[in-house]
C-alpha cells in the first residue's frame, strides 16, 4: 500500500472511531480532513451534487422536436388535447422553440381531414391534429413545420403532395405559428430519383408559402443503418466518410436552392465516428449555403428492443459532437416518446431530468 493510501486509510479509521465518542464538531473536522486526502488520491475531478463527472453544457441544446402522431414503428400514446398541451409545456421548459410534424400521413392513416387524401382511400381521423399542433405552437411561442404526406414509396409521392401542399396552405397558412415545411422523404445515399423528388416538393412548398423555409432529415448509411424489423444491430457494409461526402455533395448541389436546412440523423454511426461525419456535413452545408442541423435521436439503436429511450451519456456525446462541429441547431426524434415526463416509457422522464441537470435548467 502506498504511503498516501495508508495515511488516508488510518485517518478515516480514526474519524470513524472518534464519531462514537466525539461531538459533531470533531466529526466534521475529521470528515473535512479526509476529503483533502480524497482529492490527493483521486484528483480534483470530483463530481458535483448531481454526480456529473463531465463539464455541464458542453453540448448543443435541443431546440426542436418531431411530433410523431402517426407512430409507424413506435407505440401510439393516445393523447388528447390535454396531454398534448402538457407536453408542449414540458418542451417549452427546456427551450424547445420548433415542432415538426414528421409526416401528415403514412399510407392510409392521416393527421388531418384532407379532402384530397380521403378521396384516395385514406381513413378519416377523429381529430384535426394539424390544427391542434398549430394552436399549441402559437400558445407556447413555437414554430410549426408541416411534414408532407408519405405514401410508402416514392411512386406518386410528388403527385399526391402537390395537392396536399396547396390544400394545407389554403387551410392553415393563416396561423402565425406556421413556420415552414418538412420534406419527409428520408434517404441516405444518392438514391435514383431522390434529387428530383426533393427539388419538386421543396419548390412547391416555397412557391405557395412565399418562401417559408424547408428542411430534410436524411440518414447516414453507417454500420447501424439496419431495418427496424431486422434482428441484427449492425451491418458489415457501411458508407465511408469519403463516399458520404462525395454523394451528399451531389445531392446538395441538386437541392440547395429549395432546401434551407439539413438535419442528418445521428444514430446510424458509432460514437467515435461522430466528429468525422459531422465535420463533413457542416463543410457541405456551408458550401451550399444551407443550415446544418442535427437530428439527435433520443432513442437507442444499440439494444435489441426497438425502440427505448436512449442512455443519457449517448445523447450527451452526440450533442457535444454537434457543438464541436459548429452545427446551427439540434432537433430530436423524438421528445414525446423518448424524453417527455409523461411518456409511456418511464425512462423518458428520467432522461428529461438528466438533460435538465446537464444544461442547468431549473
Amino acid at each position: 500500500m502506498k504511503t498516501s493510501n495508508r495515511r488516508y486509510f488510518l485517518k478515516n479509521i480514526a474519524a470513524a472511531a472518534a464519531s462514537v465518542v466525539a461531538g459533531p464538531s470533531l466529526v466534521k473536522a475529521a470528515s473535512e480532513f479526509g476529503s483533502e486526502e480524497h482529492a490527493e488520491l483521486y484528483g480534483s475531478h470530483a463530481s458535483d451534487k448531481s454526480g456529473l463527472l463531465v463539464p455541464r453544457e458542453g453540448g448543443l441544446r435541443i431546440t426542436g422536436t418531431f411530433l410523431d402522431e402517426i407512430s409507424h414503428d413506435i407505440p401510439h400514446q393516445n393523447w388528447g388535447e390535454k396531454e398534448w398541451d402538457q407536453d408542449f409545456r414540458h418542451m417549452k421548459a427546456i427551450g424547445i422553440d420548433t415542432v415538426i410534424m414528421i409526416r401528415s400521413g403514412y399510407r392510409k392513416f392521416i393527421t388531418y381531414p384532407s379532402e384530397y387524401l380521403l378521396k384516395q382511400g385514406c381513413y378519416r381521423p377523429s381529430v384535426d391534429l394539424v390544427d391542434l399542433y398549430l394552436r399549441l405552437a402559437e400558445k407556447y411561442g413555437m414554430k410549426f413545420y408541416f411534414g408532407l404526406y408519405d405514401p410508402g414509396s416514392m411512386t406518386g409521392e410528388v403527385d399526391h403532395n402537390l395537392y396536399v401542399i396547396d390544400e394545407v396552405w389554403a387551410r392553415y397558412g393563416h396561423y402565425k405559428s406556421f413556420g415552414g415545411w418538412y420534406l419527409s422523404r428520408e434517404i441516405s445515399r444518392a438514391t435514383k430519383g431522390a434529387i428530383g423528388v426533393i427539388h419538386a416538393l421543396g419548390k412547391q412548398c416555397k412557391d405557395v408559402s412565399n418562401g417559408l423555409p424547408t428542411f430534410i432529415s436524411p440518414w447516414i448509411d453507417g454500420k447501424k443503418a439496419v431495418w427496424a424489423s431486422s434482428a441484427t444491430l449492425t451491418k458489415e457494409q457501411a458508407v465511408s466518410v469519403e463516399e458520404h461526402e462525395r454523394e451528399w455533395d451531389e445531392i446538395f448541389d441538386g437541392i440547395h436552392d429549395v432546401v434551407d436546412a439539413c438535419a442528418f440523423q445521428d444514430g446510424h454511426i458509432d460514437y467515435d465516428e461522430l466528429d468525422a461525419f459531422f465535420s463533413v456535413n457542416k463543410k457541405l452545408a456551408d458550401k451550399y449555403g444551407m443550415k446544418c442541423w442535427t437530428n439527435a435521436e433520443s432513442f437507442d439503436r444499440d439494444m435489441p428492443i426497438k425502440f427505448l429511450p436512449i442512455k443519457f451519456d449517448k445523447l450527451r456525446m452526440k450533442l457535444e459532437a454537434a457543438k464541436r462541429a459548429g452545427y446551427d441547431k439540434a432537433i430530436t426524434f423524438e421528445f414525446s416518446h423518448f424524453m417527455s415526463p409523461q411518456s409511456a416509457y418511464l425512462q423518458a422522464g428520467h432522461l428529461y431530468n438528466r438533460y435538465k441537470e446537464y444544461f442547468n435548467i431549473r
